[in-house]
């Protein structure tokens, strides 16, 4: 059972269900809608050639994953408020599928008419914040008090979670940014250990100790999750322990490239055939078939 407006979802195991008759779609799903950032951080991941998701065709990967038992989408990017069609994707997901619809943004665009555009077609926001003050503006290159505004606005809209990539930069700024998301209402904070790019390296392991450190001993008011990619032993939120890997999830790029995460350089491009069918040969190519 699952409830797209609250997040809540029970699983009933008095009966067991014989794995072919599983559902074939992975729980939750991320669609990069757009390469496309009008930021321009440099431990960013996204691909930075252009590309972007036709509004039809994504439509139609939406009913089929819908049909074939995902729970929820996750667009993003680039920046996915930057897609021309991005409040229309929004309203036509959740009018026509029973997915949960997420978006992950940098915030700065979400004023009111765009939240006004979204209104009952959104069920979670997620919002990037990589430290608090100067050392955020230093990092995202925009005015911090403007993105504080964003974040009350956008609460307003759907409940909200705070993600921040950890690194140098902003390992020592964990409490100013937990203290902000209980300041606004966010009901989680996401930890990102920053992941190796074009041009940084990933989270070294001086900044790795202090993030254990951190999480022994903080008792913010407020869920803490952390990403599977950098957790290195660290726990992750796992609400369905028994479906791993491609069963759990998968990342569709703004080509129609369906990858194992969002960091993943490898993928299968998604075909006549459909979603469904691309995530089958991904799982054959990288063994995961469970």
């Amino acid at each position: 059972m699952f409830d797209r407006k609250s997040g809540f979802n029970a699983l009933l195991d008095e009966v067991q269900i014989p794995p072919e008759r599983w559902s074939k779609a992975p729980r939750q799903v991320s669609i990069a809608l757009t390469n496309l950032c009008d930021l321009h951080c440099s431990y960013c991941y996204a691909p930075k050639h252009r590309a972007a998701l036709e509004a039809d065709v994504l439509g139609g990967w939406l009913t089929e994953l819908d049909a074939a038992g995902c729970l929820g989408v996750g667009f993003g990017g680039g920046e996915p408020t930057l897609h021309p069609a991005f409040a229309e994707i929004c309203r036509s997901a959740a009018r026509d599928t029973e997915l949960a619809i997420t978006f992950t943004t940098h915030g700065h665009r979400l004023v009111p008419r765009l939240l006004e555009q979204l209104c009952g077609s959104v069920h979670f926001i997620r919002i990037s914040v990589d430290g608090v003050g100067r050392t955020y503006e230093r990092l995202r290159g925009r005015p911090f008090h403007d993105l504080v505004a964003r974040l009350h606005d956008a609460r307003q809209l759907a409940p909200l979670g705070i993600n921040v990539v950890i690194n140098a930069n902003t390992i020592d700024e964990l409490d100013a940014v937990a203290a902000l998301a209980m300041e606004v209402g966010a009901s989680e904070l996401l930890l990102l250990p920053q992941q190796a790019t074009h041009s940084v390296g990933a989270a070294d392991a001086a900044v790795t100790r202090k993030l254990k450190s951190w999480l022994d001993n903080a008792k913010p008011d407020v869920s803490l999750a952390i990403s599977e990619a950098g957790a290195q032993g660290m726990p992750t939120c796992d609400p369905l322990p028994k479906e791993k890997g491609l069963m759990s999830y998968v990342h569709i790029d703004a080509s129609g490239h369906v990858r194992p995460s969002s960091y993943a350089l490898e993928g299968v491009a998604i075909d006549k055939a459909g979603a469904i069918a691309a995530i089958d040969r991904l799982r054959a190519v990288t063994g995961d078939a469970n």
